[in-house]
């Protein structure tokens, strides 16, 4: 089966997988600030999520222990995110259902349909091709921090009053 816009996740999805989530395993995800990985992980912390680093080469991002996979990890993960190459998806998705995570998140440019389909027959919910920290902004309102929650939907420019 080849990915298509049809199989990206609908917006009552992503709520259900966000809302429902408490701690987000992000794998790959880099201690450097100018990394997405990053900034979507801190931004995640920031709005109630307990962040899990999961990367061999550090040992702590954002104050937190970092896993150098996801046996390691010590509690339950609602989430496993994916900042990896494509390819890299089918053995996380594999480490995902062996830890008994409840979704698989692989982020923009992640896509990996063998690894989407051993997942969500292992029951677990999968949203491919999306940024956790752009539909969580877009879902719950966070966009305003951008400045572009202006609740005016509109192509014009607007002209103030005087």
């Amino acid at each position: 089966m080849v990915w298509s816009i049809k199989n990206m996740s609908d917006i009552a999805t992503l709520q259900r997988v966000l809302s429902s989530s408490k701690t987000i395993a992000v794998v790959g995800l880099s201690a450097d600030w100018y990394r997405p990985s990053y900034f979507a992980a801190k931004y995640m912390q920031e709005h109630g999520y307990k962040v899990i680093p999961v990367n061999p080469k550090y040992q702590e991002i954002l104050g937190e222990k970092c896993y150098p996979d996801l046996a390691s990890i010590p509690c339950k993960v609602d989430i496993v995110d994916v900042f990896r190459k494509s390819e890299d998806a089918l053995p996380i998705a594999k480490e995902a259902v062996a830890i008994g995570a409840k979704h698989l998140w692989l982020q923009i440019g992640v896509i990996n349909e063998e690894a989407s389909e051993l997942a969500k027959k292992s029951g677990l919910t999968v949203v491919m091709n999306r940024c956790v920290k752009i539909e969580y902004a877009r879902l719950f309102g966070g966009l305003h921090w951008f400045g572009v929650n202006t609740r005016i939907i509109t192509a014009r420019k607007q002209i103030p009053k005087p």
